[in-house]
């Protein structure tokens, strides 16, 4: 490793929020600054720093080098202190200060500072406020440099660093050396190994009762991210007896000690719910506290509002017939006619179905319905994307969970709770499959008992990003009324997006042969190809002239893909894809991505400030480079993002399947290989097919097809919420 040190001369670009940093430094006896790149939290202009790292050669900028590790060099001349003081790295100590501290204190100015600050109050013209103030400028500039050494000397890299900074702010250093292990509860994905190093370097023992509960609660937050409510007792204890090497009476007391102090919640397994679900027998259920108290809260809401009754709604078939063709211009069929009858007479209903079998069309008539009852109707979806395809498509408007149960991302609590709830008479949730068991909890708490729950979705999608199977789950309580419709209408059957959808969620092999009978245009397309490389060829074709002339804006076309990396991954494709599509000079490089004027671009964090949410795309309209900012237009609202923002965006010519939920584009290409096989499954193969209105096309291999299509595993979830509705 080599190393290099010199004078931080400029930063370039800083995120804020994992320290990435690109910086010129002024290396003696070179007349060009050194391009810098790498995780360095808290450096500022003017800093001697040492930095340890490799010479690497980008495409684009050239020679850079690649910091793996630094340290701040304080000064410790006379003259080099007062420099550094008085260039203004600290806020409260000027020129004309610095020049009274180092004068008082000569070359021990800056220990002062560090261990003895009490001491500034002897320079005239420091009294106690100001004191204070230098004192916390210091410690707020200096805190994040001893964590990063603090973390280095302990071999934790820095984007847990980053993380572990970002968190815990000046307080990090004084929670490392208190208690490491609250790292592995606070920020999951630093993970129990990091605190654990910590720890066991400063002498920790491996019985140690708070490094056993650590472990316990780092794999319930483990498990939870990979959707499960809770875990066995047996799963648990392999995971950890492994990691700890502690003995499972060890880890039973550790369990108990959880379960004392309200964290965690154990539920005895019961001997013939084992049978009928395929549990281990008298294997006890262990869950995070809230994550029970949300299974057990849907289960005692759902109850609460199937005891009241049916709602009293009499209206016969003609004056439903008339209402609808008079309010939508649509004459139901008998089936859809005896749905919309049905769910007038029950509490709570689910709607499920795939595409064209009508879901749509039902709850316009439900609404319409419910109008003339002069019922008062909310309709609302996980995402913003989601909520405003509702709204197009019934003309009515539309609102995500969180805004419309007044969340608040501060202190992440919700406004509407069962203290202060909706005043509505019918609730509507399109794209239920997406909401994860803390949200639906949530919502719950604030719909009345009184009023008529409807939950719409496609239980053959991709489950929730959250924990829990949840619309799954209530389906198969047996409870809930469910409409499972399955007829596909006319005009959808003239579709082969629709019916190769429906062949791919029974597991059957879509038709992948173009009728050759057929002269004009289709819907679906399958261009076969085994090279990755050739598959991104295809695509970067397909996007810049075949589909283009149909499709012109750049957000009807899609490309889909359901992995990150590789060749056909998203960050590929966008690069590749940018380069085709937008050959627009310029732009700001962010971490490495470079956006420019014309960009399609994804949101990837709910930002309530800005009012734009995860998963949201738009157009780059404007790039400042002058003030190191853009401005993106969400369909038609235009959103400022300064360069410390960049972070939130990224580029969304190829977004991967997961996060295309809930939306709809009318043309999609979709990247399907065998380098995928870790995610290669059948629904999210649907997920992807179901996203395109008017075109959609597979790139790829046809034994990723075939891959996908007998993978229907993944569905399985560890969730106890039918059991609990049933019970």
């Amino acid at each position: 490793m080599i190393t290099i040190k010199g004078i931080l001369s400029r930063i370039t670009f800083r995120n804020e929020e994992n320290h990435y940093t690109i910086a010129r430094i002024k290396v003696h006896g070179t007349r060009e600054p050194v391009v810098i790149v790498g995780h360095m939290a808290g450096v500022a202009q003017g800093e001697t720093l040492s930095l340890k790292g490799s010479w690497v050669t980008h495409v684009k900028y050239g020679e850079q080098f690649k910091v793996e590790s630094f340290e701040v060099i304080l000064p410790a001349t006379v003259g080099g202190i007062k420099k550094y003081l008085g260039s203004g790295i600290i806020k409260g100590i000027g020129k004309t200060m610095a020049d009274k501290i180092v004068a008082r204190f000569q070359e021990n100015a800056l220990d002062i500072i560090e261990n003895q600050p009490h001491r500034l109050r002897e320079i005239q013209g420091i009294g106690k406020a100001k004191c204070d103030r230098i004192i916390k400028a210091w410690d707020s500039h200096h805190a994040v440099r001893r964590v990063m050494q603090f973390l280095q000397e302990h071999g934790i890299g820095v984007t847990h660093a980053a993380a572990i900074l970002n968190f815990y702010g000046s307080k990090a250093l004084e929670i490392l050396k208190k208690n490491p292990y609250w790292i592995s509860r606070d920020i999951p994905e630093a993970g129990f190994e990091v605190a654990d190093t910590i720890a066991m370097k400063a002498g920790v023992k491996r019985d140690d009762p708070d490094r056993l509960k650590a472990c316990v609660v780092h794999y319930l937050l483990k498990w939870e991210a990979d959707g499960h409510v809770f875990t066995h007792r047996s799963q648990l204890f392999q995971q950890c007896v492994q990691i700890t090497a502690a003995p499972e009476e060890s880890m039973n007391t550790a369990l108990a000690f959880l379960e004392q102090a309200g964290e965690i919640i154990i539920e005895k397994m019961d001997e013939q719910e084992s049978d009928s679900d395929g549990d281990i027998k008298t294997d006890d259920k262990i869950y995070l506290k809230r994550l029970h108290r949300a299974e057990q809260g849907i289960a005692q809401r759902i109850e609460a509002m199937l005891s009241i009754g049916p709602p009293p709604f009499e209206l016969d078939e003609q004056i439903i017939e008339q209402e609808v063709l008079k309010r939508l211009a649509l004459k139901l069929s008998g089936e859809q006619m005896a749905v919309v009858k049905e769910i007038l007479t029950h509490r709570v209903v689910v709607i499920t179905g795939g595409p064209g079998t009508g879901k749509t069309t039902l709850v316009r008539s439900v609404c319409s319905i419910f109008a003339k009852l002069k019922q008062s109707v909310m309709l609302t979806a996980p995402t913003g994307r989601a909520a405003r395809r509702l709204a197009e498509v019934t003309g009515r408007k539309a609102f995500t969970l969180h805004k419309t149960l007044l969340y608040d991302p501060d202190d992440a609590t919700f406004g509407r709770d069962i203290t202060n709830p909706l005043d509505i008479d019918v609730m509507i949730v399109d794209e239920s499959s997406m909401v994860d068991t803390m949200l639906m909890y949530h919502l719950l708490q604030a719909v009345p008992i009184t009023s008529v729950l409807i939950l719409v979705g496609d239980i053959f999608q991709l489950p929730s990003v959250g924990p829990g199977n949840v619309l799954s789950d209530i389906i198969k309580s047996g409870a809930v009324k469910t409409f499972s419709l399955t007829r596909i209408f006319r005009q959808a059957e003239k579709s082969p997006i629709v019916m190769n959808a429906h062949c791919i969620r029974n597991g059957q092999m879509p038709c992948l042969e173009r009728d050759k009978n057929n002269k004009g245009l289709s819907e679906f397309y399958f261009i076969e190809n085994n090279d990755p490389r050739r598959v991104v060829s295809t695509i970067l074709e397909l996007c810049n002239g075949r589909i283009q002339n149909a499709f012109s804006h750049v957000n009807d076309i899609q490309v889909l893909t359901p992995m990150h990396k590789g060749e056909t991954g998203t960050i590929n494709l966008n690069q590749q894809l940018q380069s085709v599509l937008n050959r627009t000079p310029g732009g700001i490089n962010a971490g490495g991505m470079v956006f420019k004027t014309g960009d399609k671009v994804m949101h990837l964090k709910n930002n309530y400030q800005k009012d734009v949410f995860n998963g949201d795309i738009g157009v780059v309209d404007e790039v400042v480079a002058s003030e190191n900012r853009l401005v993106v237009d969400y369909d038609g609202r235009l959103v400022d993002y300064d360069i410390m923002e960049l972070d939130e965006l990224t580029l969304a010519y190829a977004v991967s399947v997961h996060k295309s939920q809930g939306s709809e584009y009318s043309a999609v290409v979709i990247a399907i290989t065998t380098m995928h096989y870790p995610l290669l499954q059948r629904n999210l193969l649907y997920t992807a097919m179901t996203r395109g209105k008017h075109l959609v096309i597979l790139v790829g291999s046809r034994r990723a097809v075939e891959i996908a299509l007998n993978n229907n595993r993944t569905d399985f979830r560890l969730s106890g919420l039918s059991q609990k509705i049933r019970a």
